[in-house]
């Protein structure tokens, strides 16, 4: 098998290939147009066509120009040589740095970087694509791991109430009443729920969420996420304010389903962490080409290190993990994808603990709402 020429070898035979055209472009015109000129201008500086010296003279121009290029050429290639002996190393260093990081990264070694080579803005642009390449993966390999141990976090609990009940049946010590029906209900429905957002989040990150979209009035929107969940409020004492005129007139093209179940996540999770008395606000406002659906608490806020993980799968900002007190964790990470599933966003603010907290849902405008065509500015209230 012919082993594969190297980057020097190939570099050195294209440089060889360039100075032999060169130097046999120059010896065929030395041949073809320098005597005949040579001869002219001897003819007019007084010598005869018939004179003895003008042969010698001729003959001595013509072993010149055959030294004279030998001399040359082989100058030309001495140079060629250290010319890419040069270039080759300074190119061959950052492409092995980056071979090797290469191989230790499929070799699962995700924390490989390489170096500015300081060889040329592509090789760096190689460099600094394959250190962007390398923290995507240690990032994604992170997520993993974290999202396989939050979840047989999540998954133990049910379990393992639900085998303790099992055993507790099949010894005869657990009798088959309402409180073990409840129990084993719960548990299994909980399991279930799981499952399905599991499901959800996947589907919808991966691009695989089916969407039913149509126009639907942000208003609507508005209102049908605040009676859903108007009971509930009621019950914790907590004052659900909802404005389904903020924004009349606007309309967006969402799946109205999947949209209400992101403002009921939404409302949800503020509910969870508003006290008695609190209130959380649910309005709607345009800016620009997007609607902006804010839902915005008096509760316990969102310290400023939680801030940037609170749309993570399973993330919950109490260490208890206490289920009934902090949700699955799975809720808002489930709503932005479905929101980026739409083309929009979901950001989160706070200005720290016990100062509240706002979710806020960006959807662009529908082409069909009537401010969505309208050239006039919006005026502020």
């Amino acid at each position: 098998m012919v082993k594969p020429k190297g980057l020097a070898s190939r570099l050195m035979l294209a440089q060889v290939l360039v100075l032999v055209a060169s130097i046999l472009t120059a010896g065929l015109v030395a041949l073809f147009v320098g005597p005949p000129l040579f001869h002219q201008h001897l003819l007019e500086s007084g010598h005869s066509d018939d004179s003895p010296e003008l042969v010698h003279i001729e003959q001595a121009y013509r072993d010149a120009s055959v030294v004279s290029l030998g001399v040359a050429l082989i100058i030309a290639l001495v140079c060629a040589a250290a010319v890419t002996w040069y270039v080759t190393r300074r190119l061959q260093a950052p492409l092995v740095v980056l071979t090797d990081a290469a191989r230790e990264l499929s070799r699962g070694h995700l924390a490989t970087r390489v170096p500015e080579s300081g060889s040329g803005t592509e090789l760096n642009a190689l460099g600094g694509a394959f250190n962007l390449m390398a923290g995507q993966l240690e990032q994604t390999e992170d997520t993993r791991r974290r999202l396989l141990s939050d979840l047989a976090h999540e998954l133990r609990t049910p379990i393992t109430t639900l085998k303790l009940c099992c055993e507790g049946l099949r010894d005869g010590v657990t009798p088959w009443d309402e409180r073990t029906d409840r129990i084993m209900t719960e548990q299994t429905d909980r399991l279930a729920r799981l499952s399905e957002d599991i499901d959800d989040v996947s589907r919808a990150q991966e691009g695989r969420m089916a969407l039913e979209k149509d126009v639907v009035p942000v208003g609507e929107l508005v209102w049908s996420a605040s009676q859903t969940q108007r009971e509930a409020f009621t019950r914790r004492g907590v004052n659900l304010v909802a404005e389904a005129e903020s924004a009349p007139g606007v309309a967006v093209f969402v799946d109205r389903r999947r949209m209400g179940q992101v403002l009921d996540n939404l409302l949800g999770n503020a509910l969870r962490h508003t006290p008695e008395g609190g209130s959380v606000r649910l309005f709607a406002r345009q800016t620009s080409n997007e609607v902006e659906i804010v839902i915005a608490d008096t509760g316990e806020g969102i310290p400023p290190h939680q801030l940037a993980h609170v749309f993570e799968r399973f993330y919950r900002g109490d260490t208890a993990r206490d289920r009934d007190r902090g949700g699955s964790g799975i809720g808002l990470t489930i709503s932005r994808a479905i929101v980026d599933a739409h083309g929009g966003g979901l950001t989160a603010s706070s200005d720290g603990s016990g100062r509240g907290a706002t979710f806020t849902v960006a959807l662009p405008v529908s082409p069909r709402s009537p401010l969505a065509s309208s050239s006039r500015p919006r005026a502020e209230h």
